[in-house]
């Protein structure tokens, strides 16, 4: 593979940064991932790095090089991190569970795929079109899916999400893919604080800028100075496929020579040190959580047949 990537986050007018992102890859496969954490609930921010070291976790152990299956992936990857969730709130006798919207894409031969759950978006960009986008699970743009069937109610607010990871619920998990990727095709993942200051026409222009390395920073920048002082934490990563940028820039990385077993991680580094002694994630409950999963979904399947 050969990609560059960009990332800038900013906390806005809030009182902290609840949002985090990250990227890990090997030789053949790429995991890149943003969850923002919600507020109303316990450690937003903790929710967010958990559910991301969750993923990173899995993707570790699954991608050698190559993931089998990276629609399964995505799906059992989220999933353990709403356990981890479910299991954190527990061990500390929390009254209510921290929780997180996340996305997730991952990139392998030549192709992408991605899941998310809330309102954090992934654009897919080519050239100055916008190919594809997620649908956030929130009441307004279910609403707006609903139009043309349904007459039009009160105008909903955007910011109530009816799924999210560390809910008392199941979570609702979107997966898609796969989408055959064309060199120069451009993912975003943004969390909702870029894209409900921005339209997507003002989101898809920016992005088709020469570079990455700007049309990020321009995105968050223009967010907050259109959302003003009460400006939401404004996070965005974006990639772009088979870069054709110098390959000794920053932002741009080649896995080609890379061995079998070599696994790098942006999400494990910025995350060390910040979770409290005994916080570890536990790799025998992530391990539960996806066998409970698989599972499940045995157990669907024969009923299916």
């Amino acid at each position: 593979m050969r990609f560059s990537v960009y990332q800038v986050s900013r906390r806005g007018g809030r009182e902290k940064n609840e949002d985090r992102m990250g990227y890990c890859y090997t030789r053949d496969a790429g995991l890149f991932a943003l969850a923002d954490g919600m507020g109303g609930h316990p450690e937003g921010d903790m929710a967010a790095q958990v559910a991301l070291q969750t993923l990173a976790a899995v993707f570790q152990r699954e991608a050698r090089p190559a993931l089998a299956d990276p629609m399964r992936f995505l799906h059992e990857a989220v999933m353990a991190g709403h356990h981890q969730l479910l299991r954190y709130a527990t061990s500390r006798a929390l009254v209510d569970t921290p929780r997180t919207t996340i996305v997730a894409c991952v990139m392998q031969g030549s192709a992408a795929y991605w899941a998310h759950c809330g309102d954090s978006r992934l654009y897919l960009q080519r050239g100055d079109k916008l190919i594809a986008r997620t649908r956030d699970h929130s009441y307004s743009e279910l609403q707006e899916t609903m139009a043309q069937l349904v007459p039009p109610q009160e105008r909903m607010n955007r910011n109530v999400l009816f799924t999210c990871l560390g809910s008392p619920g199941k979570p609702m998990i979107d997966t898609t893919g796969p989408l055959l990727l064309h060199p120069g095709d451009r993912v975003l993942l943004c969390s909702d604080g870029l894209w409900s200051a921005l339209p997507d026409s003002v989101i898809t222009s920016v992005l088709a800028g020469p570079s990455i390395a700007d049309a990020v920073p321009e995105l968050v920048e223009q967010a907050l100075r259109q959302a003003g002082p009460r400006s939401d934490n404004v996070t965005a990563l974006a990639v772009e496929w088979e870069s054709a940028q110098d390959s000794t820039a920053v932002s741009a990385v080649s896995t080609r020579s890379l061995g079998d077993d070599v696994f790098a991680s942006t999400i494990q580094a910025s995350l060390q040190g910040e979770l409290e002694e005994g916080d570890e994630l536990d790799e025998a409950e992530i391990e539960r959580s996806i066998r409970e999963i698989n599972e499940a979904i045995q157990r669907s399947s024969a009923k299916r047949g």
